[in-house]
């Protein structure tokens, strides 16, 4: 952000435009810094407000004449995933899962009636910071590639290694895990995983954890259609049909995890609306 701002200055933003939109919590830490470096005012805007305003109304447009959202059919297997449109022309209620940083979950009723239900630390900046920590990685991209080629059965504790088989009482499948980085606790088995294999244990435990509990808020909340967005999976494939097979475990089918096409865009369009009410 500091290189931004001094950009900013070093090309003269200000004589374009005097006023920039801005959300979240860098509006509130960088705003002085805009002002007396940059000599830009900004517009602070709510963060979540802006969230849900973008992605309703993107929805609303489509995406090249079909739904802007979409789902993964048969997430687990590579062969034969495929991705699918869905539709959302009734959106409401809808469950929100925004994932950045951190997780925040939201329920949404209309385009301003909405409540945040939870959240979790654990989100995107828990996987990166780990993978940093473990592997070495120091870009987010090398981080994903990592964790593209490793076998997170190498770290991960399953059910089979505990039971040698399946759980069959309550319905738990050998391949299932147990206990997340539960092989790690044996010095022998430290030994022999790999950087990638450290690094897709990480992705595995974060998706699984965010797709557990937004089940449970589903659940709780008694809505059947679930949004996954945010920056973390922006290029994130891997995480994404991770989501879609973790939601579909831990629902027994019942729900499918949506995603849209033009991740990313969504604060920047809720801050544009928002902008043309102001007078």
């Amino acid at each position: 952000m500091p290189a931004f701002i001094q950009m900013g200055r070093d090309k003269n933003f200000s004589s374009l435009h005097t006023v920039f939109c801005a959300t979240g919590g860098g509006a509130y830490k960088f705003e002085q810094d805009f002002l007396t470096i940059g000599d830009l005012q900004l517009c602070k805007l709510d963060e979540l407000d802006c969230l849900i305003k973008g992605i309703l109304y993107i929805d609303s447009v489509g995406f090249n004449g079909r739904s802007q959202c979409y789902y993964f059919e048969n997430p687990a297997d590579s062969e034969k995933c495929q991705k699918l449109p869905f539709d959302l022309k009734n959106p409401y209620p809808l469950l929100l899962v925004n994932i950045g940083s951190g997780v925040s979950i939201l329920a949404v009723y209309s385009k301003d009636n909405y409540k945040r239900v939870t959240g979790t630390s654990l989100g995107g900046g828990t996987f990166f910071g780990l993978c940093c920590l473990l592997t070495g990685c120091t870009t987010f991209e090398e981080a994903l590639e990592m964790a593209s080629r490793g076998d997170s059965t190498k770290v991960d504790k399953l059910v089979r290694d505990i039971y040698g088989g399946d759980y069959e009482r309550f319905g738990l499948p050998g391949w299932a895990v147990a206990s997340s980085f539960g092989n790690m606790m044996s010095k022998e088995k430290r030994e022999a995983v790999s950087k990638e294999d450290l690094a897709r244990a990480t992705l595995i435990t974060i998706t699984n954890n965010i797709g557990s509990i937004a089940r449970m808020c589903a659940l709780n909340e008694n809505i059947n259609q679930v949004v996954f967005v945010g920056n973390f999976l922006r290029i994130n494939t891997i995480a994404m049909r991770l989501l879609a097979y973790a939601l579909d475990y831990w629902s027994k089918g019942q729900l499918k995890a949506l995603f849209s096409e033009h991740e990313g865009y969504f604060g920047a369009v809720g801050a544009l609306l928002e902008l043309l009410k102001i007078p």
